[in-house]
């Protein structure tokens, strides 16, 4: 199973990094976690939030692979347990598609892109840091895919 996250963002301090690929380089085998990273459109007093959140929402869906299954991150999406992760990744294992989670920059997710998605997960009620919500999104797919192949990381 193949897994993107589209993340709209400037560069990460160097911890984010390294909390993402740590938990990207636990998946493997049938399974393989990715982060595409695509700019911030420019911002300034004259231009509107929308239209930067127009430009980086035409961004994200260009970068979703044809066929893929997508899902939206946001706080206005369903909160899922773990248990209920594991089920849709299984799900989306039998599907056999890429699935890619969308993360929008500092003004959101454009409404192209939470039509777009299949599906829209909220990783809390909290607005999170960008680096950190990356990171929660490869510990919960990680937490998830050793669930389902019986590895001891998850031990509830």
């Amino acid at each position: 199973m193949r897994l993107q996250l589209l993340a709209v963002s400037n560069r990460q301090p160097d911890w984010v990094n390294r909390g993402f690929d740590e938990y990207a380089k636990r998946l493997r085998g049938h399974c393989s976690l990715e982060l595409r990273q695509l700019g911030l459109a420019r911002r300034s007093a004259a231009s509107s939030a929308q239209r930067a959140r127009a430009e980086e929402g035409a961004r994200l869906l260009a970068a979703i692979p044809d066929g893929a299954r997508v899902v939206a991150l946001s706080e206005q999406g369903q909160q899922w347990s773990t248990a209920q992760l594991v089920a849709r990744m299984q799900s989306w294992m039998q599907a056999g598609a890429p699935v890619c989670f969308l993360v929008g920059g500092p003004d959101g997710l454009d409404p192209a892109c939470t039509a777009r998605a299949h599906e829209h997960w909220a990783l809390s009620r909290l607005t999170l840091p960008h680096g950190l919500a990356r990171i929660a999104v490869a510990e919960a797919l990680y937490r998830a895919w050793s669930v389902i192949q019986r590895h001891p990381y998850h031990r509830a």
